[in-house]
């Protein structure tokens, strides 16, 4: 790690820093393009270090990777029109970690940011998923950008705590559990890598330097919310305990007809468990929480209140208010699904979630930030949000 950290010091001083942001830009771009040529290895390679279905890989991961370098070598040299009145300049060494359950994507939301900004940068990927990012690392290289650039270094705790620690980091940016999250947040308390901001997505956190700043609101009122794993459904008034068994059976019916088998299948839709660490973590569930299942709890059992990276489940709900608490504690993303654009609306102006889709669900775009709320994150990721992180403005 310290010979990582010198690295990138190195190339920042020396090369990255004193380029025209114009040339900066044609590297990056050139990532891009190396990434589409290689999408094909790169989506096998991860689904078979990380267990995701093949079609998720090559359908959204890759594409996306490669759209947010696309997206941000248009910036590099316009950071000044992308903050009018302000004096843009990098922040030096940029110390990155990563979590497991996107491992490409995440790199590539941390690193193409940081690249235009004029930052070098050392990531570190998750201890169970670090293929992608090594196979990023040689794509990288051949696409000749300056030694000490990018560097990338494995491990785990002890590896990130490192990186963290290291006085020649000038800032840090983390995606991971809530726990390490803050643990962070104390180690570089004073330290001038300045403040973290945290962002849960999928069971992860985000630091990130600037202060958080709230996205909109919204609230439960009628149809249905599902933040990622879990579902609070509101019965209409009229017949609504016929209208609500009839939607869990359905529900349960979907369950039941996902394919779950080997992650290169193209016909998978449920890959495999990450590591033995995630299993043993499902193991602690009620039984058969790691297969595709839909069962009714209430708020306060414990599968109801824990972030979950499980199938869905339902939590039935029959008032508006009572939905919008139950699902206040799911901050970091949230769906609503509703057969009117008002209700849209109304119901995203009170529900406290960093983002909220109507009628769809995981649909991401460099351009629009993407964060959490609360403990679930501080800042964003994406967007001219995703640049501020990796600028001093003054």
């Amino acid at each position: 790690m310290d010979a990582a950290v010198k690295a990138a010091r190195k190339a920042y001083d020396n090369v990255w820093s004193r380029m025209p942001a114009a040339e900066r830009a044609k590297y990056i771009y050139r990532i891009a393009r190396l990434l589409q040529e290689k999408a094909r290895q790169f989506a096998v390679v991860e689904s078979m270090d990380g267990g995701k279905a093949i079609r998720e890989s090559r359908d959204v991961d890759v594409p996306l990777a490669a759209a947010h370098f696309f997206y941000y070598a248009g910036w590099a040299d316009k950071l000044g029109y992308a903050f009018p009145g302000k004096t843009p300049s990098a922040l030096g060494v940029a110390g990155q970690i990563i979590p497991w359950n996107f491992p490409l994507l995440m790199a590539a939301w941390k690193i193409a940011p940081a690249l235009a900004c004029g930052n070098t940068v050392v990531l570190k990927p998750a201890e169970t998923t670090p293929l992608t990012s090594l196979l990023l690392a040689e794509l990288i290289q051949e696409a000749e950008l300056p030694d000490g650039v990018v560097n990338i270094v494995n491990g785990a705790g002890a590896t990130g705590a490192a990186l963290v620690n290291h006085p020649g980091i000038d800032k840090i940016a983390f995606t991971g559990s809530t726990g390490v999250g803050k643990l962070i947040q104390k180690r570089i308390a004073g330290t001038g890598k300045g403040h973290p901001r945290t962002r849960r997505q999928s069971g992860q956190h985000h630091l990130r330097r600037r202060r958080h700043r709230p996205g909109r609101r919204g609230h439960h009122q009628r149809h249905l919310l599902q933040p990622g794993s879990r579902v609070l459904r509101r019965p209409p008034p009229l017949r609504g305990g016929r209208r609500a068994r009839r939607g869990h059976r359905k529900l349960k019916h979907r369950m039941r007809s996902l394919v779950v088998g080997d992650p290169l299948d193209k016909n998978t839709d449920i890959g495999a468990i990450n590591s033995k660490e995630q299993l043993r973590h499902h193991q602690q569930l009620p039984p058969r929480w790691a297969w595709p299942t839909a069962r009714r709890c209430t708020s306060r059992m414990r599968a109801a209140q824990q972030r979950l990276l499980v199938p869905p489940h339902a939590l039935p709900q029959r008032g508006a208010e009572r939905a919008h608490r139950a699902g206040g504690d799911l901050r970091p993303r949230a769906r609503v699904w509703t057969d009117k654009g008002s209700k849209i609306f109304n119901l995203t102006s009170k529900l406290r979630a960093g983002v909220i889709w109507a009628n769809t669900y995981n649909k991401f775009d460099p351009t629009s930030p993407f964060g959490g709320y609360k403990e679930s994150g501080y800042g964003r990721e994406g967007g001219l949000h995703g640049l501020s992180a990796y600028l001093n403005l003054n």
